[in-house]
């Protein structure tokens, strides 16, 4: 029964300039289209097609970094288009690749599998929203966790590889699939800091070398793009741990005292 109180209290009144206010349609288009291809690629993992699942949440990748440059460029941000763009994140880059690697390699595994794919599911919703909290206080040169669409690529990347170039079923490597599922998911929450890539700036001149590798990459990425993005994200993934690893032993080495000459010299000296 409904509080008789709260009826005879009129809906609160919009001002006239809320009620005109609209959304920004350019951005929003490249977010929209990142979500359909993250439900593109469920789709088309459940149908068993999983080339082009992986594929699709590559797709989805460029389309997310192209939304939040194209509303700067434009000067259309917003907290709708904010918001907006984190949930089609969490379909994308969250429960896209988890729930095609578990359709392609984790289904034969029982409770295993499909725990393995929720903890790489849980482990992208906690990224995202742990980066939306700390986007004001946040180091940007630095990623705090692996960000969400390159553990999606490590998946993706994977299916995709094996799948599609060496023609392996998910059976024959589930094992391999579950690790790197677990690694992805648990990367994702970890406080292992990556590489943001947001302090180049693409402006400024650079010397004519940079342009010759830059068409090297092109022309790399033209003649295997399966094995060298793969390669690339897997790189990407491992040196957040190999960074952890050097400053810890730098740190170690900093907290050691210096042994003084005397400590050197024999007792019969």
């Amino acid at each position: 029964m409904s509080d008789p109180l709260h009826e005879e209290l009129p809906p609160p009144m919009a001002s006239a300039s809320h009620q005109r206010r609209g959304i920004y349609l350019l951005p929003n288009l490249f977010t929209t289209a990142a979500l359909f291809s993250g439900f593109f690629a469920i789709v088309q993992g459940m149908n068993g097609r999983f080339e082009l699942a992986a594929e699709a949440i590559f797709i989805a990748m460029i389309l997310d970094g192209l939304d939040g440059r194209v509303a700067r460029l434009t000067h259309t941000q917003s907290a709708f288009g904010a918001e907006y763009d984190s949930l089609s994140d969490m379909v994308s880059f969250g429960a896209a690749p988890s729930l095609v690697m578990y359709d392609w390699a984790l289904r034969g595994m029982g409770k295993l599998g499909w725990l393995a794919a929720f903890v790489y599911c849980a482990g992208a919703a906690l990224r995202l929203a742990r980066f939306n909290t700390q986007l004001g206080v946040a180091d940007k040169r630095w990623f705090t966790g692996l960000p969400s669409p390159a553990a999606a690529a490590l998946l993706a990347g994977m299916v995709w590889v094996l799948h599609s170039d060496y023609q392996l079923d998910g059976d024959q490597v589930a094992w391999f699939a579950w690790v790197i599922t677990l690694f992805g998911g648990l990367s994702m929450v970890s406080n292992i800091r990556f590489y943001s890539f947001k302090d180049l700036n693409l402006r400024r001149s650079v010397p004519f070398w940079a342009a010759l590798l830059v068409l090297l990459l092109f022309v790399v990425l033209s003649l295997d793009q399966s094995r060298v993005l793969w390669g690339f994200f897997l790189i990407y993934a491992a040196s957040g741990y190999v960074l952890w690893l050097v400053r810890s032993w730098q740190r170690r080495r900093q907290r050691c005292p210096v042994s003084s000459t005397s400590s050197r010299d024999s007792p019969g000296e």
